[in-house]
């Protein structure tokens, strides 16, 4: 895919850039919980990988929940 396949996909250029914003919004977050909760193995897990929100999303419902002490 070259530079004028873009220019011919306007859709495909927006799927991407919200796509990106999107993971970058849930990564931010996962992210900051998992420094809240130190938990460092977490923590590189979603630095390193790029699953689109999804494993972020995981965490903060279901993985990352605060233990009560």
């Amino acid at each position: 895919m070259n530079a004028d396949t873009l220019a011919q996909q306007p859709g495909l250029v927006f799927l991407i850039i919200t796509l990106a914003i999107w993971s970058f919004i849930w990564k931010g977050f996962a992210l900051y919980r998992a420094g809240l909760n130190r938990s460092v193995p977490w923590f590189v897990v979603l630095f390193i990988l790029n699953t689109a929100g999804i494993l972020e999303i995981l965490y903060l419902f279901v993985f990352g929940k605060k233990k009560v002490e």
